[in-house]
């Protein structure tokens, strides 16, 4: 009577499994363990769903990471050490690219110094990149584009390394600005001299044309500084 129970019910236990799985009958063992291959099938679902989870996560980590202001870069000075653009915190600045070789630059080199000896006190600093892809009008080293400027143009503004302002090699800030504040024809920089104009929390609040020349835009600056005078 034992024995027949137990062949009965491996009978029974049989049937259910060709039942739920027809497909299985061939890989049918003689032993119970026929229930691993439905097992595993069910795993399936939770391991795409922790894939998900994690490209998710990796979008959200990639977009905290952009830059939010001027004050989230770190450029280099005309002697290659490192510049926090956090330290001009609180200030108004016009970014500047220049060259020394320029039909504009006399014009815009004198207007510059004016603009600076006039507000500097006020909060506001110039942030000069000289920039060689312009015809190329800026060809010097960084020392020679220094004196040019402070000699020639009594420029006490910082003037920084030279780099480019277009292209996959623009620099960091450069993308940057130009993201922030396309131009009228498009996002890149046309000409020397382009002009851009940072509020004391470093957002870019204005764009202005390389022909646009530093004194017309006074009245713009003077009230981001608060100067009524």
């Amino acid at each position: 009577m034992l024995r027949s129970s137990f062949r009965l019910l491996y009978i029974t236990r049989t049937n259910l499994l060709v039942r739920a799985s027809p497909s299985s009958l061939s890989r049918l063992p003689s032993k119970f363990s026929s229930a691993k291959p439905l097992v595993s099938s069910h795993h399936q679902i939770p391991l795409s769903t922790t894939g998900a989870k994690l490209s998710r996560s990796e979008h959200s980590m990639a977009a905290s990471s952009e830059p939010k202001s001027i004050y989230d870069f770190t450029v280099k000075d005309a002697k290659g050490n490192d510049v926090d653009l956090s330290t001009y915190k609180g200030k108004v600045l016009l970014i500047v690219n220049v060259a020394s070789q320029c039909g504009l630059t006399n014009s815009n080199y004198t207007e510059l110094a004016q603009l600076y000896q006039k507000y500097k006190d006020h909060g506001f600093e110039i942030l000069a990149f000289p920039c060689n892809q312009f015809g190329n009008q800026e060809p010097g080293s960084n020392e020679e584009i220094v004196q040019f400027a402070c000699t020639r143009f009594k420029a006490e503004y910082p003037i920084f390394d030279k780099v480019d302002v277009n292209g996959d090699s623009a620099a960091p800030i450069y993308k940057f600005l130009k993201s922030s504040k396309g131009g009228l024809f498009g996002d890149g920089i046309k000409w020397n001299f382009a002009k851009f104009l940072v509020d004391k929390d470093g957002n870019v609040v204005d764009r202005y044309a390389p022909t646009t020349s530093p004194l017309s835009i006074e009245k713009d600056l003077k009230k981001l500084l608060g100067v009524t005078a």
